[in-house]
């Protein structure tokens, strides 16, 4: 059968063959007659050739369909090719594909080359021809036939290279070696050249492989080595029967005496083979017929590593199959996912290869995805448990966008609106994150939290049941509220909730009482808006008074009394205008804080409106303040919150009856915390004013700023009698005690501080308007026979150097008390003071008394056993009464604490005798106590005062540990919080008065020091949040070179304890022994001995330190803590570090106005930036920087 090839268009069949005879006569004028064949093909062989030997091509002898068959076959079976070929025929494809045209491929083609035309290979002949005509091949001179026209190598093309990396190839560059280090002209006697070998060898040395060099501790074969497991397995055996949780709290011993029989027996068989002991340990190995087991152990050790893990994984799955609802098992196998990962990662460092910088980026992210799943599938299996929420929501800070992470924050507390531990986690959320941080936002938010606990509590919001201590929560918010408006600079905004507050609580009128809060709020805000003035103004009167006058038709004006007030003239806020700017920003910002903090109301008998205030941010609106007003039932809560008041105010007050014994960690910003108790004259006075680190209100100024005035000044004195003349008449008598009590207090820390300052005049002045307000107070008919106020009266005269004058008033106050003697703490207490300050003026005046009898504190303290008045501390006392009244403070203080133990067993701690007398608790031991351990150090010794003291406190402390279970079991678990307080708060001050015993005893005498570190050191581990401990005990380490006790100490303090005290006095211990170590180091006399020893690496320690703090929960909050590290930084010269720590504190702490003002005061040239930040934050600015050019134009 023929084949028959069919035309594609038949009616033109025959013209096509007719054309295709004649083809080659027509296409005559396409042909080039220059181009000649054999070049042609001479140019194809040569290129058929090189492409034969490049690797990636085929071999040309096999058939072509034979080929073509065999590469699709070979492309099946053989799998991909190297990655090396592919890249580079895709890049010879694609360099080449813009000069051919798309067209068929071949079938009978066995090469996949691409189509070559005849005028590349021309291209590539003549550059061929002209390379070898310039020379680019080196030759000899010799060899050249013509030696005269092509003497030297021309390289026509640029090298590229060149231009990217901007130096010449590193083969191009000629070098040299040198032999030996000597040098030419030198004496090598005295001169020497140190030739430095160049990188590339010191990264040929420290690249070896074998493991040659020295590795530092952090390189990857140090932490491997560091990682791979101890020849003795540190893991104990899980007993099969046992739970695989619970670890032995022991590593087993093996048998001693089996082991020394197989050494023996094992020396005995190598001394046979190896008598001359020349062979090594394998070959005596081998003679004695055994092999080296050397690669099993370490074979079975990761296996014991992993089957431990392993059993631990599948016991925590296993529990928590059996009890799902065990949250604090989900939040274990939670916490052990990092152990887990330890284990995983940790020696697979070095195998993982690619970069290790973003290995454990890698890493660290899958064990929070891991984490996260874990999270999810506990909070599906316990949606109502609060604790797993807050885990999930921790875990997913770092993985989540900000946005998203508000939305599940917001939707959280939707769901758990009772909570008010949730609803402060949320706060926090709020305020410390930046991206999302406004004054305003987080203010509506303190209002939103505080409207709903209120609704929750007012039985309002039905779903969801009190919880209880919500009131105590709320009012807990609403301080923390108080203080974030503080600290960012809008202390208008705090003093108008403490006003409202203080009217909404005191002043409420009796027809609006049963409603709820909602409802109260709205009666106040008319209230609020009529004008009418506030508490701590001229005039106030109180909402219930205007309430009743507005229901009997309003008030009747009277005309207004035309006050003649003393005009002062207006100084010039800018004193120097040569400073630089930035300081001068910062003078006039401060002095305006101190000056304008009261809210700006206008003045009626002048005629002003609101139109006429220049500051429109001293306006407070009511929307601001009126979410936040919260109803304070108790008496307890309302005098709590008084004392919070005075607190903000600068009061010190008692923290026993106002909140917590310690303040939490975000509030500190004042160094005062750490540099109490630092003075030498009052060793045993200078804690009666404790510090507690928070500025008051008007004093926002930089970490080592000092204050424009030693109180509130001329206004704020006002403001603050006012307020007390007002609340003095609707409080009951207890609380006006606790307020007199405050006040005169506040008058002792204003001429403390002028006894600082060293201004005598300032001195005198202010002493004598303490003294007026003092006995303005103790004139008062409730405060007549109160001990107490006589007690700092007293002590107020000693300090301004009246001592006849105080001794009177110490005499006069003990004949009041009649004969109560040791039965009245209040006048134990006030005796314990006497005997202090007659033994620091002793100690000062005469160094030391050697006769017992004529001691005034004995004396002092003697009549106190007795039951008498001391008229005059110059009286003598004989022997037999010394030894009367030791054993009548025995008799009394195993009494004392006989009946305290009663009391508690039987509940007898009534909550009616809390309230009637708060100050003088008839179960108060601290004064009674001190008193004996005085007596006994004076008349024996020093281990005698010790002995009163331990068993004092052990005794108590026993009581505290017994009664804090009951208190959370009990139905009145407020009453019994506030009695383990009150122990706790006396167990701190029997510490702080044995260790100041102690000091002072070392000072003036001769006493091992062990024993005052021994009563230091255990003091602080029960009580590690105590400044004044830390205080004494950084002041007796500081004293010597060997610094690892005390380091270790710290360190194991704060390894168990989350609080960030300890961690800031760590800090400020090293920062004083640098100082000494510097000194020294400055030292320009080289004859004399130095009183320590030169160290390096303090700069580097303290950085650690910082880090840990901040890298804490609660220390990456605390601005006085980031403060204090950029002061750090930038006095070490570190200024672009210090920068870099500022931006990070305020990813954290983006509401502190002093660290701006601290960064401002470190960093002027950036003070547009500052101020542009805080104005975005919503920061209160008080002078913008367009009037600050103006006031240094004028």
């Amino acid at each position: 059968m023929c084949d028959t090839i069919m035309a594609l268009f038949p009616a033109f069949a025959e013209v096509s063959k007719s054309e295709i005879e004649d083809t080659s006569k027509e296409l005559d004028w396409l042909n080039n007659t220059s181009f000649q064949t054999g070049d042609a093909i001479s140019l194809h062989s040569r290129f058929l050739e090189k492409s034969i030997e490049k690797p990636n091509k085929r071999e040309e002898s096999v058939p072509k369909d034979f080929t073509s068959s065999a590469e699709e076959e070979r492309g099946k079976s053989d799998g991909p090719p190297k990655k090396k070929k592919k890249k580079s025929e895709k890049k010879r494809k694609k360099k080449k594909k813009h000069k051919k045209k798309s067209g068929t491929h071949s079938s009978t083609s066995g090469s996949d080359s691409e189509t070559i035309y005849p005028s590349d290979l021309k291209r590539e002949e003549e550059r061929i021809r002209k390379q070898s005509s310039l020379g680019t091949h080196f030759s000899w001179l010799d060899d050249i036939q013509s030696p005269t026209e092509h003497l030297f190598c021309v390289d026509c093309k640029s090298d590229a290279a060149n231009w990217t990396y901007k130096s010449l190839y590193r083969g191009d560059v000629a070098r040299y070696r040198r032999k030996g280090s000597s040098t030419l002209g030198l004496d090598f006697h005295r001169q020497g050249v140190s030739w430095e070998e160049s990188d590339t060898k010191k990264k040929k040395k420290k690249a070896r492989v074998n493991g040659n060099t020295a590795d530092r501790y952090f390189s990857v074969v140090t932490r491997k080595l560091l990682r791979a497991e101890p020849p003795v397995s540190v893991l104990p055996a899980t007993p099969k029967s046992s739970d695989a949780l619970t670890s032995t709290s022991f590593l087993p011993l093996d048998d001693v005496e089996r082991d020394n029989t197989r050494l023996q027996s094992g020396d005995k068989a190598e001394a046979s083979v190896n008598p001359l002991g020349v062979y090594d340990s394998s070959t005596t190995l081998w003679l004695q017929g055994k092999g080296q087991q050397d690669h099993l152990k370490q074979d079975t050790e990761p296996e014991e590593k992993s089957g431990y893990v392993t059993g631990r994984t599948e016991e925590f799955n296993r529990r928590l199959r059996e009890q799902p609802g065990d949250t604090q098992l989900w939040i274990q196998f939670i916490r052990y996912q990092d152990e887990l990962s330890a284990a995983a990662f940790g020696g697979d460092e070095e195998q993982q290869g690619g970069d290790l910088a973003e290995r454990p980026k890698s890493s660290y992210r899958a064990i929070l995805e891991k984490k996260l799943s874990i999270a999810d599938k506990a909070v599906e299996t316990n949606p109502t448990c609060i604790a797993l929420q807050l885990e999930r929501l921790r875990i997913c800070q770092e993985l989540w966008e900000p946005s998203t992470l508000a939305k599940e924050w917001k939707k959280l507390v939707f769901l758990h609106p009772n909570s008010a531990s949730l609803w402060r986690r949320y706060l926090l959320f709020t305020q410390s994150y930046f991206s999302s941080f406004t004054v305003t936002k987080v203010n509506s938010a303190y209002g939103k939290c505080l409207s709903t606990l209120s609704a929750v509590r007012d039985g309002s919001m039905v779903s969801h049941p009190a919880l209880p201590g919500t009131e105590e929560d709320m009012l807990d918010i609403f301080t923390q509220q108080c203080h974030f408006l503080r600290q960012s600079g809008h202390s208008e905004k705090t003093i108008s909730l403490f006003q409202a507050m203080i009217d909404f609580t005191y002043f409420k009128p009796d027809s609006v009482k049963n409603l709820s809060t909602k409802q109260q709020v709205d009666f106040f805000e008319t209230f609020w808006d009529s004008g009418e003035a506030r508490v701590g103004e001229t005039g106030a009167r109180g909402w219930k008074a205007w309430m009743t006058q507005q229901e009997r038709g309003g008030w009747v004006q009277p005309p207004a009394e035309e006050e003649e007030e003393e005009e002062e003239e207006d100084e010039e806020e800018v004193k120097d205008r040569s400073q630089p700017r930035g300081a001068v920003w910062l003078e006039v910002e401060s002095s305006r804080e101190a000056a304008d903090w009261l809210p700006w109301r206008p003045d009626k008998a002048k005629g002003q409106s609101e139109e006429d205030c220049e500051d429109p941010d001293r306006q407070v609106l009511f929307d601001d303040i009126g979410p936040s007003l919260i109803c304070l039932s108790s008496p307890e809560l309302q005098l709590r919150f008084l004392l919070s008041f005075l607190s903000f105010l600068g009061f010190p007050v008692n923290f026993v009856l106002s909140a917590a014994p310690y303040q939490p960690s975000m509030f500190l910003e004042n160094l005062s915390l750490l540099t109490q108790g630092a003075e030498v004259q009052r060793p045993l006075t200078s804690f009666n004013l404790p510090e507690t680190g928070i500025n008051s209100v008007g004093h926002m100024t930089t970490l080592q700023g000092t204050r424009k005035w030693l109180g509130l000044g001329k206004q704020g004195e006002k403001f603050l009698g006012n307020v007390f003349s007002m609340l003095q008449p609707v409080l009951p008598p207890p609380h006006r005690a606790v307020l007199s009590l405050s006040w005169i207090l506040y008058e002792k820390l204003k001429v403390l501080r002028c006894l600082h300052s060293g201004n005598k005049k300032r001195l005198r002045v202010q002493g004598k308007r303490s003294k007026r307000v003092a006995k303005r107070l103790l004139k008062e008919p409730d405060n007549r026979s109160s001990l107490v106020l006589w007690r700092e009266y007293a002590h107020l005269e000693w300090m301004l150097s009246n001592l006849d004058e105080a001794r009177k008033v110490f005499s006069t106050a003990t004949a009041m008390a009649g004969t109560k003697g040791l039965s009245s703490p209040a006048l134990c207490e006030l005796c314990l003071l006497w005997s202090q300050l007659e033994v620091e003026n002793t100690a000062q005046e005469l160094g030391g008394v050697t006769d017992v009898t004529t001691s005034p504190a004995v004396v002092v303290l003697t009549r106190l056993a007795e039951g008498t008045s001391s008229s005059s501390s110059s009286q003598t006392v004989s022997p037999v009464s010394i030894l009367k009244a030791r054993r009548s403070y025995e008799q009394s203080l195993s009494s004392s604490l006989s009946s305290l133990e009663q009391a508690i067993q039987n509940h007898q701690l009534d909550e009616k005798g809390a309230q009637d007398d708060p100050e003088e608790e008839r179960l108060r031991l601290r004064g009674l106590v001190g008193c004996y351990a005085l007596f006994q150090y004076l008349t024996v010794s020093i281990q005698a005062a010790i002995a009163v003291y331990s068993q004092a406190r052990e005794r108590m402390e026993e009581l505290r540990r017994s009664l804090t279970p009951e208190s959370q079991l009990t139905s009145d678990a407020t009453m019994h919080g506030h009695h383990v307080s009150r122990l706790a708060s006396d167990c701190e001050a029997l510490a702080v008065q044995q260790a100041a015993l102690l000091k002072y005893n070392n000072n003036v005498g001769v006493c091992p020091l062990a024993t005052l570190r021994q009563a230091l050191t255990s003091a602080l581990s029960a009580w590690p949040c105590s400044a004044a401990l830390w205080s004494i005990y950084i002041q007796v380490e500081d004293r010597y070179h060997s610094a690892g006790r005390a380091r270790r100490f710290f360190h194991a303090v704060t390894r168990d304890n989350g609080s960030v005290v300890p961690r800031l006095f760590a800090i400020v211990a090293e920062q004083q022994r640098k100082q000494l170590v510097d000194a020294a180091q400055r030292s320009c006399c080289l004859d004399e001995a130095l009183p320590i020893l030169p160290e390096n690496g303090l700069s580097n320690r303290i950085r650690g330190l910082f880090e840990g703090a901040v890298s804490t929960e609660m220390g990456g909050h605390c601005p006085l803590l980031w403060r204090m590290y950029i002061h750090f930084l930038v006095s070490e010269g570190k200024v672009d570090k210090a920068r870099g720590i500022f931006y990070k504190a305020l990813q954290n702490i983006p509401w502190a106005k002093g660290l701006y003002m601290d960064a401002v005061q470190l960093f002027p040239e950036h003070l547009q930036e500052f101020v542009d930040l805080m104005t975005e934050k919503e920061l209160r600015l008080r002078l913008p920087l367009e009037e600050l050019d103006i006031l240094l134009e004028d």
